[in-house]
């Protein structure tokens, strides 16, 4: 076996710098991480290899980071700052090196239900279970309402299981669960439906009613002994440990003392799950009218109130709710009296792996922010790998600002995380695609906002206590180009700042959301990389720094696209995306767009009025194969009269002249995604707009200083202002401008997401930012 470097090996061959900084030892078996409440007794699963996630991935020097690590095998942990040399680790400063960790696995626990402490007690001589269910999974056995074991012969539970069959189990004390729980025929409930599913016990005969009609029937003389079992929604449980979570949307939950007619059922089968069970003989209703939160309250007046575990999905509707609601209109949840409640659950939700601290690392207060890693190296399968886990190191708040803030876009990083628990690859340089890197995640969560859930239900969320390898340093998207448009792409800029000798300040989408006051007093704000999902106090906090003034240079595409909200702690990132490539909300099921966190219409930014033309100029066309740098094409000048490409620096630039590309064409300016003005969107457009859509006006005063180029006979596509899939006539790519907004501030728009890639490969792009910088008020502390 060969074992990762000593420190000393380390230093030998990378010349690596290690700096001091505080290094907190904790037991190998770590301590628990703060604001991660413990869960009822629930499925484990293991993780092989090595995993982390700090619990904040933006540490203030000075503070903290905590960091929770699984590791089936040995690993030795780093701590370092990337540097200059993006490509090579040898450059980077290491600021402290730990022990070996000896092997300490950390399970997970992924499924969502409803934990309800107060069950039921004492022997019943009747009873009825009740619930609106659309499965998204009917291929093994699921929990829809239980309070059961299936090692004990008490109990009772309504469920479904392969095929479609519903279950009915009552126990009666003496047989066990498979000789009492009886079944329907397969095929009563179909994927993807809506039905009423009903169970009743009348104290001599069981039995089971799908949408108003009796679907099976059986003897049972009783008694009927609840149990001591926990109370569940969504799941049931063996050896107290709850496991068959349902995937599935549940609405109107009700459980009776009493059997319901068949009267009664037909009736609540026509109130279509809009009416809570009222009266005599209710022992608990959840009508799940919350929309947000983990707490599910019961209406009976008997207190069984309910818990969500893992977050599931709220503000689906219920079963009354016709989804497909227009896109352009005033839609408002709030007052569309048919469309009831739901929440949506899955076997494979988990935004928390509730891991143990393993290791706590204090920044030191005069730490130099940027791009960090904690870096494991560690033998699995008997071949060496390192995992990189990202994190940012901002400035302390009591120290003097910058005159530059460079956001990192780590909402996007976070968005396309698929795969958080894959296997470590062996090469430095990993391609990861928009699900992820395992086709097969071995029955471990692997969706994110480009991903649907393992059973097919749409990703709108997705958790910050998580792995994110794809935020690695060395993470490709474009395989052989070596292109990047995650955190790799962001260090482009960063590397081109500190070599050109300016002082910046950073922080993260996040850091940006929690205080958007910290964009004032910034001479500049930079915008970089991919910075595709926006928050609004995001949103606002950028306009109301350029209303005071402010000046905005965007080297991003797709910039601002996609609407993002954050639970009140900031763990679980929201994103309904609908009406766009990659959306995860069918069209049919635009009603689903809105979101828990807020209430508020979801999608891309410009649907939910807050388009980014109005802080940025632009919004995106589309995008190209990052594997293919033949798609990607340069900048050409269109007003080589324009002060920003003469002063200071007379960059020698013609009408019609190239820039934006390396002199051996390894690296282009024009791709993968790329944003242009509102006019362009209505010359491209190729068809009416639909109803209650327009296209806007270009805000006054944009000067066009340069077109980008996208050579689409190569492939990639374009889309219309209503994105809409489109097929330029021209090499149209992303629009380089300078704007002086009427609202105040001005903008510098690179309109792409590689315009980072080229600048240290491109005297003119880089000597066109410095011009930008300077008219900014940012001067260079060194030529």
């Amino acid at each position: 076996m060969k074992h990762p470097v000593t420190r000393r090996e380390f230093l030998q061959r990378t010349g690596a710098t290690v700096a001091a900084a505080a290094v907190l030892k904790l037991p190998s078996r770590g301590l628990a991480a703060p604001n991660s409440p413990a869960i009822p007794p629930h499925r484990a699963l293991d993780v092989p290899g090595v995993h982390a996630y700090p619990l904040e991935h933006s540490v203030a020097a000075g503070d903290t980071l905590e960091l929770c690590v699984s590791n089936s095998v040995p690993y030795r942990l780093s701590i370092c700052r990337l540097g200059v040399q993006v490509d090579d680790p040898a450059g980077d400063t290491v600021l402290a090196r730990f022990d070996e960790s000896p092997a300490n696995p950390q399970p997970i626990h992924p499924g969502s239900y409803v934990h309800i402490e107060k069950h039921l007690r004492g022997k019943l001589s009747a009873v009825t279970l009740e619930c609106w269910l659309r499965p998204w999974d009917i291929t093994k056995l699921a929990g829809l309402i239980s309070q059961e074991d299936k090692d004990s012969d008490e109990g009772f539970a309504l469920g479904i299981g392969k095929d479609g069959y519903v279950g009915f189990y009552l126990g009666d004390g003496v047989g066990p669960d498979e000789k009492t729980v009886h079944r329907t025929k397969p095929g009563a409930v179909k994927r993807n439906r809506w039905h009423h599913v009903v169970a009743t016990w009348d104290g001599q005969r069981k039995r089971v009613f799908v949408d108003a009609k009796e679907v099976g029937a059986w003897n049972f003389a009783g008694p009927l002994l609840p149990g001591k079992h926990s109370l569940r929604l969504g799941a049931m449980a063996q050896k107290g440990i709850a496991q068959h979570f349902l995937d599935g949307d549940l609405a109107m939950p009700v459980i009776y003392d009493r059997a319901l007619s068949a009267d009664e059922i037909d009736e609540r089968f026509k109130q279509q799950g809009l009416k809570p069970a009222r009266g005599k003989g209710v022992l608990a209703c959840w009508p799940l009218t919350e929309e947000r939160g983990e707490r599910v309250a019961d209406v009976s007046g008997d207190g069984r109130h309910g818990r969500i575990i893992n977050h599931a999905t709220w503000m689906i509707g219920g079963p009354s709710f016709d989804a497909n609601v227009p896109r352009f209109g005033n839609y408002d949840p709030k007052q569309d009296a048919t469309r009831g409640h739901g929440l949506r659950l899955a076997s494979d939700d988990l935004y928390d792996c509730r891991w143990k601290v393993t290791h706590r690392w204090k920044a030191p207060a005069d730490a130099r922010q940027g791009i960090y890693v904690a870096r494991m190296e560690f033998t699995f399968d008997g071949r060496p790998r390192t995992q990189h886990c990202t994190f940012i190191v901002r400035r302390a708040p009591r120290r003097k600002k910058a005159p530059i803030l460079l956001l990192l876009a780590t909402n996007t990083w976070r968005a396309y995380s698929g795969t958080p628990f894959a296997i470590t690859p062996e090469a430095q340089h990993q391609v990861w695609g928009t699900g992820g890197i395992e086709k097969d995640p071995r029955g471990l969560p692997a969706y994110n906002l480009y991903r649907d859930h393992a059973t097919g239900q749409g990703t709108y969320q997705v958790g910050l206590r998580m792995p994110w390898p794809a935020a690695g340093p060395y993470v490709l998207y474009g395989g052989p180009t070596k292109y990047s448009h995650l955190a790799r792409a962001d260090r482009f800029t960063q590397v081109w700042l500190e070599e050109q000798g300016y002082y910046f300040d950073v922080a993260s989408d996040l850091d940006l959301h929690r205080d958007p006051g910290v964009l004032r007093g910034y001479k500049v704000f930079m915008v970089v990389g991919h910075n595709e999902y926006w928050s609004l106090p995001m949103y606002r906090g950028t306009d109301d720094y350029l209303r005071r003034g402010g000046n905005l240079a965007v080297l991003s595409g797709n910039s601002i696209f996609w609407r993002v909200s954050f639970n009140d702690d900031g763990t679980v990132m929201e994103c309904r995306k609908a009406d766009a490539a990659g959306n995860r909300v069918p069209l049919a099921r635009r009603g689903e767009a809105w979101h828990s966190h807020d209430g508020r219409r979801g999608g891309m930014m410009r649907d939910c009025g807050f388009p980014g033309i109005n802080l940025i100029a632009l919004d995106c066309l589309g995008f190209n194969s990052p594997g293919n740098i033949k798609n990607f094409g340069p900048y050409l000048v269109e007003d080589p009269g324009h002060f920003l490409f003469h002063t200071p620096e007379k960059l020698g630039l013609k009408k019609g002249d190239s820039f934006g590309q390396s002199a051996d064409g390894a690296r282009v300016a024009g791709g993968h995604e790329f944003d242009i003005r509102p006019s362009t969107f209505a010359r491209l457009q190729e068809e009416p707009s639909p109803a209650g859509g327009v296209v806007p006006n270009d805000p006054p005063g944009i000067r066009l200083l340069a077109n980008g180029q996208v050579f689409w006979k190569n492939g990639g596509t374009a889309f219309d202002y209503f994105f809409r899939k489109i097929a330029p006539k021209t090499d149209q790519g992303g629009e380089l401008i300078y704007w002086e907004r009427p609202a105040g501030g001005r903008v510098f728009n690179a309109a792409t997401i590689a315009s980072g890639w080229v600048l240290a490969v491109d005297p003119k792009m880089s000597g066109l930012l410095r011009n930008v910088l300077h008219h900014f008020g940012a001067t260079r502390n060194r030529p």
